[in-house]
């Protein structure tokens, strides 16, 4: 698995950022952030199931300071990503990672040769969707139902990224 990790930080003061790709032995970490950040968290097996049997899967890990502050998720499936899922720990939100976390895996998605990306996010999930809105993400429909918790709708949205701009670095490899 080859990988390219990448460091950025603007000023000693603030913490040193990198991306890479997800290990097993992330999973702890991953379970801990998925579980501050969802009502129907994926499980541990999952992520499992994802890292050793799906092809199509790619998977990132966002550390500051060396600490596993947020992940994200996609399938590759033909010219498309599929973002499965990203999060940031609570600790660590309101800082502008999370745009940076998902800027990277469309980088990452792009270098692929992927032509679009698209993900499925909670109506009510107003933070999110404007993150992904300000990142060029357009709202295109709607599935009803979609999430079995409480039967909330989920906006579907998608984003071309040939030529995107923005998208500085990326990690190389699969999971």
């Amino acid at each position: 698995m080859q990988h390219r990790e990448i460091e950025s930080s603007s000023s000693s003061n603030e913490p040193s950022v990198h991306f890479r790709t997800m290990r097993l032995e992330d999973i702890p970490d991953v379970m801990v952030i998925e579980h501050e950040s969802f009502s129907l968290p994926w499980t541990e097996q999952a992520f499992r199931s994802e890292m050793t049997l799906n092809h199509f899967a790619r998977y990132l890990i966002m550390e500051v300071d060396g600490e596993a502050a947020g992940y994200a998720g996609m399938w590759t499936v033909m010219d498309e990503a599929h973002i499965t899922n990203i999060a940031v720990r609570t600790a660590y939100r309101g800082r502008k990672l999370g745009e940076r976390l998902l800027d990277e895996l469309l980088g990452m998605a792009e270098s692929l040769g992927l032509e679009r990306a698209t993900l499925e996010v909670r109506v009510s999930n107003d933070v999110a969707r404007k993150l992904y809105v300000k990142t060029g993400f357009r709202e295109v429909g709607i599935r009803k139902g979609y999430y079995s918790d409480n039967n909330e709708d989920a906006v579907i949205m998608w984003i071309g990224l040939q030529g995107r701009s923005g998208a500085a670095g990326h990690t190389e490899g699969s999971v």
